[in-house]
């Protein structure tokens, strides 16, 4: 599929404006995390009874403001982009109607704030999101934003020596340690899709990454028994 997608004129419009937007350098969040969001949420769009045009303007949008994941500003990114979205969604062709629901959408699409979604397009958009961060992808993207979160007065590492897989009880610090982000947030992320196509995909994905941390475990020598939450 071409991105943006030609059959939407006005995304053809925005992108250019969301496109000088990206944080350079940070991987996580770059043009082919845009574009498979995007991808996502027209693909879902239909079951979740929206139009794939508002759909994937959302996708577009979402990230528009970058907060870094180890800012005490972290949990604000999706409120300051959707206070950012509407001017630019105005220059595109969005009525001020249109421009409401995509910004209600993605002021509640942050999984650090953990709302419900605004309305329906907030539930693709989430859908769309959160597909994005399991599986393969989802692993390396963690990869990339631990290596971006890095630095010489707080480096970090791949996980704790002492307790790779936070088995002591210990707090997890994903702003440290990269595999606690898997504990953290991505073994949660499954059991909260909503829509039929992407809890299906979304399974596959967890499965996937319950892989490899047995995987790990076992090149950590610790055995191959992975606890994680279940998909529901």
């Amino acid at each position: 599929m071409a991105f943006p997608d030609g059959a939407f004129p006005r995304h053809q419009l925005l992108w250019p404006m969301v496109e000088a937007r990206l944080p350079a350098g940070e991987l996580a969040h770059d043009r082919e995390h845009l574009a498979r969001v995007y991808a996502w949420a027209l693909h879902l769009a239909g079951e979740g009874g929206v139009a794939a045009d508002l759909a994937g303007a959302t996708a577009l949008v979402h990230d528009l403001v970058f907060v870094p994941k180890d800012s005490a500003d972290r949990a604000q990114g999706g409120a300051r982009s959707a206070a950012a979205a509407p001017a630019l969604l105005a220059t595109a062709g969005y009525s001020a109607v249109e421009a409401e629901q995509i910004a209600t959408a993605v002021a509640t699409s942050s999984w650090s704030r953990g709302l419900a979604p605004g309305n329906a397009l907030g539930v693709v958009l989430q859908d769309a999101d959160r597909l994005d961060a399991l599986g393969a992808i989802g692993l390396l993207r963690s990869a990339a934003c631990a290596q971006f979160m890095s630095r010489a007065e707080r480096p970090g590492r791949f996980y704790d020596p002492g307790d790779p897989f936070a088995e002591s009880g210990r707090p997890l610090d994903d702003r440290l340690q990269a595999i606690d982000h898997c504990y953290a947030k991505l073994l949660r992320l499954a059991a909260g899709l909503r829509l039929p196509g992407a809890r299906a995909e979304g399974a596959r994905r967890h499965a996937t990454i319950v892989a490899f941390l047995a995987a790990l475990r076992g090149e950590l020598g610790q055995g191959i028994a992975v606890q994680a939450d279940s998909a529901g």
